[in-house]
C-alpha cells in the first residue's frame, strides 16, 4: 500500500481491483482511514464472490449477465447500499471475453433497471486486442448515449487517450502508474 499512499495523499480516491480477495485484503482497512475512496471491481465478478464484492466495492464495471445481476441486487439490499453499476459489452462477439451481446443489450438493461432496481451508470467494453479500438469505442458510446447513460468505462494504458476522445469518464491505467502485474 505504500505506492497507493502518494495518490491518496494527492487527493485521488478511484482505484480498480481485478480480484475481490485481493482488494480485502488491500482496501478494508485503508476505507476506513479514508471514507471517501471509492473502489471498482474491473474485473470479472463471480456470482459467489459477490456478497464480498458488494461489502467493499463501490463501482461494479463487469456486470454480464442476469443471474450476477441478481446476485448483486440481493445483497445490497440487504445491506442497504446502491452500487454504481457499468453493463459489460462484448463487442467484438468474442468468445473468450464476457460481456453482455450488444442485440441483447436493451432487454438486459431494462430488467436490470426496473425488476431488480439496479443502478446502471453506463457501458463497458473490452475491445478485441490487435485491433483498431476507435470503432469499438464509437459504437460504445453511442450505445451508452441511445440508453440515456452518462457514464462510460473503457480504456486501459495502451488506448485510453482514444477511449477518452471517444467520451470514456473511467479508464484502467494501472500498468501505466505501477507498472506490470507480476
Amino acid at each position: 500500500m505504500k505506492e497507493i499512499e502518494p495518490l491518496i495523499n494527492s487527493g485521488h480516491i478511484h482505484f480498480g481491483e481485478n480480484k475481490v480477495q485481493e482488494a480485502i485484503q488491500k482496501w478494508q482497512d485503508v476505507k476506513i482511514l479514508h471514507e471517501n475512496l471509492k473502489l471498482h471491481m474491473v474485473g470479472k465478478l463471480q456470482t459467489n464472490k459477490v456478497k464480498q464484492a458488494v461489502s467493499i466495492f463501490d463501482y461494479i464495471h463487469s456486470l454480464d449477465n442476469i443471474k450476477l445481476a441478481k446476485k448483486i441486487s440481493i445483497e445490497q439490499k440487504k445491506i442497504k447500499k446502491n452500487l454504481k453499476i457499468f453493463i459489460q459489452v462484448n463487442l467484438g462477439n468474442e468468445e473468450q471475453k464476457s460481456g453482455i451481446d450488444k442485440k441483447n443489450l436493451k432487454e438486459f438493461y431494462h430488467e436490470c433497471k426496473s425488476q431488480l432496481d439496479l443502478n446502471i451508470i453506463g457501458l463497458m467494453c473490452i475491445p478485441p486486442n490487435e485491433i483498431e479500438v476507435k470503432s469499438y469505442f464509437k459504437e460504445l458510446a453511442y450505445l451508452n448515449n441511445i440508453h440515456g447513460l452518462k457514464d462510460l468505462s473503457m480504456g486501459m494504458s495502451s488506448d485510453y487517450l482514444e477511449a477518452v476522445s471517444f467520451g470514456a469518464t473511467f479508464v484502467r491505467i494501472g500498468s501505466k502508474i505501477f507498472g506490470n502485474r507480476f
